[in-house]
């Protein structure tokens, strides 16, 4: 038989035959390179497609003012602006406007820094924007839509300054508004936060807002090849359970993004967003803290599953009373009362 129809793996009993097609699947995964479909797909976890399948711009309205940011369940994205470069770079396919009007509320943004210029970039891959695109796409939201927050990971890519303070600042003023965003290391309240860019300084210099550093933060992202999806599934559920009885003064971050040299981000994302999807639907107690869910090539359906998770204020009944209309209304009165 000819190597090419046959591997052979030698073992502690001799020299063992293996049929090349019993390890076509096994290679498949190991590569992670072969695309699953061909053409954009659109699934409620996934979403390749150029637009989403419904948007939900102003959702946070309905969060009580006197709510901390850090008691908010959020999307998020990944490389929010890695469109272009070829499947090892390219994590999204919705423009940013699209991303925060499916809302999306924590953005992930990478500047290569060169003479005071701040272009995107994910690795070698320019993005065909700079920072002030950024800057301009979400002060323009926020415009529009003043009940929302926006949250943006800032990180040097692809140039090794360590200095771009400067340069942050310069087009904060150049194309942003410095008025409007949250000056503080603190979490601040919805009231505080609505209308405003929270900063999460990922780079070294005076506060400009937040730090990225003080968040919760699980962010295993390399996935070696689709052989590694298990361990890396498990890294984003249990940080997903542990968030609900963490610690509520700090904002929680997990990311089920991932690739590696045999795993891209999009056969990354169509193993792990269907089992996160699952996750979040089969949870029956929505009234809980997952803090912000970061994520390769979401779907607007996953979106609003992540914005169902929000606290809220829960009236807790005798369940015999509820069989007695008249004394479980009673007991609603007697509730009201005491916290009015």
């Amino acid at each position: 038989m000819s190597v090419s129809h046959s591997l052979f793996i030698r073992t502690g009993k001799g020299t063992t035959s293996v049929k090349m097609f019993k390890l076509l699947p096994e290679l498949v995964l190991l590569l992670g390179i072969v695309r699953f479909s061909f053409g954009a797909i659109q699934r409620p976890d996934y979403d390749d497609t150029p637009n989403p399948e419904f948007l939900n711009p102003s959702w946070m309205a309905s969060i009580p003012d006197d709510q901390s940011l850090s008691a908010v369940t959020m999307p998020g994205t990944h490389n929010t602006m890695s469109l272009y470069g070829g499947v090892y770079a390219e994590c999204q396919t919705w423009s940013l406007a699209s991303q925060l009007r499916a809302g999306v509320r924590y953005l992930d943004v990478r500047v290569r820094h060169v003479n005071g210029n701040l272009t995107i970039h994910h690795g070698v891959s320019y993005q065909w924007a700079h920072f002030g695109h950024v800057l301009e796409g979400v002060f323009d939201f926020l415009h529009e839509y003043p009940s929302e927050t926006v949250l943006m990971r800032v990180k040097e890519e692809f140039s090794e300054t360590n200095n771009i303070y400067g340069a942050v600042v310069d087009f904060i003023h150049r194309y942003g508004h410095w008025d409007l965003l949250w000056h503080s290391l603190q979490v601040p309240t919805m009231a505080e936060a609505r209308g405003k860019l929270i900063i999460l300084q990922d780079f070294t210099g005076p506060d400009l807002g937040m730090r990225y550093g003080s968040l919760d933060i699980a962010d295993a992202w390399k996935v070696p090849s689709l052989l590694n999806l298990e361990e890396k599934w498990q890294s984003v559920y249990k940080h997903l359970e542990a968030a609900p009885s963490g610690n509520m003064a700090q904002i929680f971050l997990t990311y089920s993004s991932g690739a590696g040299v045999f795993a891209h981000p999009r056969a990354v994302a169509k193993g792990i967003n269907p089992p996160l999807y699952e996750y979040l639907q089969a949870k029956t107690d929505q009234n809980q803290r997952l803090g912000i869910i970061c994520m390769d090539f979401p779907a607007a359906p996953i979106i609003q599953t992540i914005i169902n998770f929000q606290l809220r204020e829960v009236v807790k009944t005798n369940k015999t009373d509820v069989k007695h209309p008249i004394s479980y209304f009673r007991n609603m009165v007697k509730h009201f009362a005491a916290n009015n």
